[in-house]
């Protein structure tokens, strides 16, 4: 009993080490991009050659939209300091304890 458990346990170990010793390249060369085109180097130049015409530095979803306001500055800050005063709005780090 105890050669026929001490060999299933050899043959365990042996076939979890198994497992670790299929690797790839270090490199990572098994997720490289493979793809054939049929486009020409001018096509794609040309093409590349519009872009900054028709895009700008900031993406169109993260623009931020321009808001006028018709409230007096004063007027605000005195909404804020009453707010503050009575305990509505809260103020440094402690935040509403």
């Amino acid at each position: 009993m105890n050669k026929t458990a001490r060999f299933l346990s050899l043959a365990a170990v042996a076939a979890f080490a198994s497992f670790g010793a299929s690797a790839d390249e270090a490199d990572a060369s098994q997720f490289a991009t493979k793809f054939e085109t049929s486009r020409t180097r001018a096509e794609v130049m040309a093409e590349a050659s519009t872009v900054p015409q028709t895009s700008g530095a900031i993406p169109s979803g993260s623009r931020a939209l321009v808001y006028s306001s018709t409230a007096d500055r004063n007027a605000v800050n005195a909404q804020a300091v009453d707010a503050l005063r009575t305990g509505k709005i809260s103020s440094g780090e402690i935040g509403s304890l």
